[in-house]
């Protein structure tokens, strides 16, 4: 039965003339399968959520914390079209679409969480910025398949649904120059205006700079209550396993906190400790999970300017206040005690000197005009030695060493950095 939710428009692809497969899979499934196939999915396993990978076996990394995201927005489409009456069997949200954005969401994070986020940022801002949603853009429209042997990188050729439904933000960096997060790149407007189309002029001068980050598409807007819930309870089941969350230091914030926890809020700090004191915490948050996606309904905004080019401009995600709340409050602990705890905080300074040793030596020798030429090294893979020879000016290398950098796993980073300065470590058959 034809989903009548979604038009031609919301099909189409960036790249007309390229062909993608005409099987037994919607276009939406075609977008999911292909970012679950990637090494850039494949390499979210070994990237820090909250902990740096590698450490334990059982917590969460990038990876699993994607997959959860998706499992979560499946679950939130089908409970809306449920019991929605805005959706019907042939009128309603596409869960292969919520789903492959949820699994992309965080393709573009770098090694080492928000604290590699920011030092590539701190390193490219003069150049272009760096940002893990944009880089997640970036990844899924221009380098996603690499041809090392002609050395060049493409990307997936997406569906305009698809693509909207991971940009999460839309304001440019010259637009918000102090911001450091919460842009794409200047150099992303045209993908910007295809996701919009013929509306995009409308768009640029309606919804200027910060305003366009409010413009989301429903499934966006699933996949970042997806991507709020799992973090918001997750994490702190992580952060209670290997005890940095323990009575203690929960009783210990909260007290800190009164008298501005509402009766509520202590009711939820209440139940959290019962769970530790009990070791039912798995069980307790991830009941929790459910009522997070029993908590949202849909809203039609048919005043919306875009909602006559797509339904989904059409509605918005509405959430209980009181859940909203409760997830801000499980963030707000997670943040005060985790992470900027003293450990937490000493790997990130860690992570920031493995990435900004990474990144001197690579602007030495790829970047600074007036190195010897006499001797040249070659420290990077064939792929990206080709494509900073093709690139034609220093932002254009800079972001080539930036996309090297970004999609590495914190143990390659690490091993890189030994390899590099530890005279004890690596060889020459050490390939990884």
């Amino acid at each position: 039965m034809p989903n009548r939710f979604y038009q031609p428009f919301d099909f189409a692809t960036p790249a007309e003339g390229y062909p993608r497969p005409d099987d037994y899979r919607t276009p939406f499934q075609v977008d999911r399968d292909r970012v679950l196939h990637t090494s850039a999915f494949r390499r979210l396993q070994s990237k820090t959520q909250v902990f740096l990978s590698g450490e334990y076996d059982f917590y969460r990394t990038r990876l699993t914390h994607s997959l959860e995201v998706a499992q979560i927005g499946r679950s939130i489409c089908q409970r809306l079209q449920q019991r929605s009456e805005h959706l019907t069997d042939d009128f309603h949200i596409d869960a292969d679409l919520v789903e492959a954005a949820c699994l992309s969401h965080d393709l573009g994070h770098p090694p080492f969480g928000h604290t590699g986020e920011r030092t590539l940022h701190a390193w490219m801002k003069a150049l272009g910025g760096f940002e893990g949603n944009a880089q997640t853009l970036r990844i899924l429209t221009e380098g996603i398949y690499a041809n090392p042997a002609k050395g060049s990188q493409t990307g997936m050729n997406p569906t305009r649904a698809f693509l909207d439904g991971i940009l999460k933000y839309k304001a440019f960096l010259h637009e918000t120059p102090q911001a450091h997060h919460h842009f794409i790149y200047d150099t992303q407007e045209p993908w910007l205006a295809f996701v919009f189309g013929d509306a995009w002029d409308q768009v640029r001068s309606e919804w200027p700079g910060k305003a366009r980050n409010g413009l989301r598409s429903i499934e966006c807007q699933i996949m970042d209550w997806a991507d709020d819930t799992a973090y918001s309870l997750n994490d702190l089941v992580d952060s209670i396993h290997v005890s940095f969350l323990n009575l203690e230091k929960v009783e210990r914030w909260a007290s800190e906190q009164s008298p501005a926890l509402t009766d509520t809020q202590s009711t939820h700090i209440e139940e959290l400790l019962s769970a530790i004191r009990k070791q039912s915490i798995e069980r307790v948050l991830g009941r929790k999970i459910g009522q997070f996606i029993a908590a949202c309904h849909l809203e039609p905004t048919p005043q919306h300017t875009l909602a006559s080019q797509s339904h989904r401009y059409g509605y918005q995600l509405v959430i209980d206040p009181e859940i909203r709340d409760e997830a801000n409050l499980y963030k707000r602990l997670a943040l005060d005690v985790v992470f900027r705890s003293q450990q937490l905080q000493q790997l990130d300074h860690k992570g920031d000197h493995i990435l900004r040793q990474l990144l001197d030596v690579l602007a030495k020798h790829y970047l600074d005009p007036d190195k010897p030429a006499d001797l040249p090294l070659r420290l990077l893979p064939p792929l990206y030695e080709k494509l900073l020879e093709s690139a034609t000016d220093t932002s254009g290398r800079a972001r080539i060493l930036c996309d090297y950098i970004a999609s590495m796993t914190d143990g390659f980073a690490t091993r890189m950095v030994k390899r590099l300065f530890n005279a004890d470590f690596g060889s020459i058959v050490d390939l990884v």
